[in-house]
């Protein structure tokens, strides 16, 4: 695929998920009362403006990012249509509202792939695998696996997380079987592909809306609906992890994408997708795209200055001693988070680029 064709795409989505979380903001902001001065996508010069009532809708010439610009959101200005002569609570509102927008957008998007998809697995045991210590251990056909090592399953990819840091290490594993719940302690296996497995084959169906495979029952409207939610689960339990081993500098190189990282992994996403069809490779898009808004929706409640989540750090902060914090302090420490996170953002950058042509 070429190169420019993956950055199109890229920036495509990209600005869906921006739109998506500013518009969180922003209906919030309109239904509370408070003015918003300028509802932008993209940053640098204004390539496009027009004024709708009281706010600027424009684009920008940089495509990536955005803003809800607010009155008095940044300096002490009590005008009653501005952003701090609003109680806390509807502070709070409006801040939170942007990743509150990504989880539901990126929600909605996992449940169109689940319902579209032609293969739904799910960690009920069709048959255990020969040799296993999973079979050593009494794992039968039937059994469905609800947790391992005290963490929750919902979906056959919620393992991949305690599989991959499992070490070798024997695993705690609680089954449903005839209805009731058994524990099993059972030492995983190694794949072809190099990578922990309890050993066992699980069961597949087809999609909610997808063509029928023979062999395969549909899934329902709940099994849907179950499937998606613990799929975000998944998800942000992901983002969760990957920033604190981040944070802790127990990540490798090779484990961070930025931006350009990204357009890549999109690109090839897609190019993989199209030589089975054009709907396998819209799903594959759709999937990365959920992905993207979850972390985008996690990322912004970490409370991180210049983040929603450092906002709202300040708000809980004037809830709790009564007053607000001086603005200009507040300004100081979000200008300073921003800088900091440029600088992280240039290394993630650079990173990307060493990657690619390594």
């Amino acid at each position: 695929m070429s190169g420019l064709f993956s950055v199109l795409i890229s920036l495509l989505v990209f600005n869906i998920l921006v739109l998506v979380h500013e518009y969180g903001h922003f209906i919030v902001a309109v239904k509370n009362g408070i003015l918003v001065e300028e509802f932008a996508i993209g940053m640098g010069p204004t390539v496009i403006k027009k004024r709708k009532g009281d706010t600027i809708y424009s684009l920008r010439l940089l495509p990536l990012g955005g803003f809800c610009r607010m009155l008095g959101e940044d300096e002490e200005d009590y005008d009653p249509r501005s952003f701090n002569s609003k109680t806390t609570f509807q502070r709070m509102a409006v801040v939170v509202m942007g990743p509150v927008m990504n989880f539901v957008f990126a929600f909605f998007i996992v449940f169109v792939v689940a319902a579209t998809a032609n293969a739904v697995v799910y960690p009920k045991v069709v048959n255990v695998i020969d040799g296993t210590d999973a079979q050593a251990q009494g794992l039968t056909a039937g059994d469905e696996i609800i947790a391992i090592n005290g963490e929750k399953i919902g979906t056959f990819q919620d393992m991949y997380l305690v599989l991959d840091g499992c070490n070798g290490n024997d695993l705690q594993i609680t089954v449903l079987r005839d209805g009731k719940e058994e524990k099993l302690t059972v030492k995983p296996s190694v794949s072809e592909d190099n990578r922990w497995i309890i050993g066992f084959t699980p069961t597949v169906k087809t999609g909610l809306f997808a063509k029928s495979v023979d062999g395969y029952e549909r899934t329902n409207l709940i099994e849907t609906v179950e499937t998606s939610v613990y799929t975000m689960r998944y998800y942000i339990k992901s983002v969760v992890v990957g920033f604190v081993r981040l944070f802790t500098l127990n990540i490798t190189p090779q484990e961070v994408a930025g931006p350009i990282g990204i357009v890549q992994i999109m690109g090839d996403t897609v190019e993989e997708g199209l030589t089975y069809s054009v709907g396998s490779a819209v799903r594959s898009l759709m999937t990365i795209a959920a992905l993207l808004s979850t972390n985008l929706g996690a990322i912004n409640l970490f409370p991180i200055p210049a983040m929603d989540g450092g906002r709202l750090v300040f708000l809980i902060v004037e809830t709790i001693r009564g007053k607000a914090v001086d603005k200009n302090k507040e300004g100081f420490i979000h200008f300073v988070g921003f800088v900091l996170l440029m600088v992280f953002m240039v290394l993630i950058a650079s990173n990307d680029i060493v990657r690619i042509f390594k």
